[in-house]
Parts: structure tokens; C-alpha cells; sequence
């Protein structure tokens, strides 16, 4: 399995990464995850999101903006099942999630708002693909995501994790702790 640079040292070697300003609960075996954005813009529907995640995911992070909305889920253990066979790496929700004992235990990383036990309809109503705007950040289809306990960040158009040496600031947060870090100079 692949090492996931961690969300904190990426913003610290990349002033440009955005960082989404939402609080996430974390729900699924995979606590961090990283990938190419798609996305889906809907309301309380899930029928859009269904035919999604039953396609070949490749790797990639599904962000999904459900208008923030509480009152019903977007997303559960059936999807999650199908989204996890599918190979998608984890789905990033601006709205809520049901099951939540159940997504704890598949193989698959979800952020979401929190948990409602009604689901959505399934008129299959929304967009795919479309750039989405939340928490203070623009997801665009094809911009790398990474996620994990520290919250959701995506990184500039063009640029992977891999593409971000995180060494150098690793190693000064590491001299800070240890009180071995070079003193400014009056």
C-alpha cells in the first residue's frame, strides 16, 4: 500500500493547496486517501450517485456537493460496497451519509458532513463532471484530492502528492520539536 503524504506537511511545502474550511467526519477503513477528482452535483437524490460509483472508479476520489444538505443521505453501505469493487479510493460529500457502522467496515475512505438515517430519492436528477465550489474550495474534475483526519485538501492543477517533496519541511518541524532549529538572526 501506497504511503499518502500527510494533508499538514503537503500545506506546508505547498503554499498552493487549498484546504477545505469544513469539518468532515470520517467514515470507512480508509482513513486517508488520495486521487484524481470527478464530481457530481445533486439534492437529496441519489440516483445520479448510484450509477457513479457502480462505474470504474480508477483510483479516484468522488467528490460529491449536496448543497451541504442534512435532511437526506446521499450516500450508505450498499453504495459504499459498490464504490469500494469498483476501485474508487474514497468520496469527499458536502452532505450526509447513513450506516455508519456499516461504512466502518468497508474498504473505502468517506468524508462527510455527519449522518441521517432517511435516504434520497432516486430520480437520477443532478450534474457529473462539473466543477463544484464548497467549504472555500473550487473541486475541479482531474485536480488531485488527498484526505485524512486532518481534513481535505486539493492540490494545484497539474500536481500529485508524489510531485510535492514534503521532506525538507518535515525535517524543520522535526528540528523545532527536538529545539535544534536555527534561531533568526536579529
Amino acid at each position: 500500500m501506497k504511503v499518502i503524504p500527510k494533508t499538514t506537511d503537503l500545506c506546508d511545502a505547498c503554499d498552493d493547496a487549498q484546504a477545505c474550511a469544513l469539518l468532515f467526519q470520517t467514515f470507512g477503513l480508509r482513513r486517508a486517501f488520495t486521487g484524481p477528482i470527478r464530481t457530481l452535483r445533486i439534492h437529496e437524490d441519489i440516483g445520479l450517485m448510484r450509477d457513479t460509483v457502480s462505474q470504474a472508479g480508477k483510483g479516484q476520489v468522488l467528490v460529491v456537493d449536496g448543497g451541504g444538505s442534512i435532511s437526506r443521505a446521499l450516500f450508505g453501505d450498499v453504495m459504499a460496497e459498490l464504490a469500494s469493487r469498483n476501485g474508487w479510493a474514497g468520496l469527499v460529500i458536502h452532505g450526509v451519509v447513513r450506516d455508519a457502522e456499516e461504512l466502518n467496515t468497508i474498504d473505502i475512505g468517506v468524508k462527510a458532513l455527519g449522518t441521517v438515517p432517511k435516504r434520497g430519492s432516486r430520480t437520477g436528477a443532478g450534474e457529473r463532471d462539473v466543477p463544484v465550489h464548497f467549504g472555500g474550495v473550487t473541486f475541479i474534475p482531474g485536480d488531485h484530492l488527498v484526505a485524512d483526519a486532518d481534513g481535505v485538501i486539493v492540490l494545484p492543477s497539474g500536481l500529485t502528492a508524489a510531485d510535492i517533496a514534503v521532506e525538507d519541511v518535515v525535517a524543520a518541524t522535526a528540528a523545532y520539536a527536538a529545539g535544534t532549529a536555527p534561531t533568526a538572526k536579529p
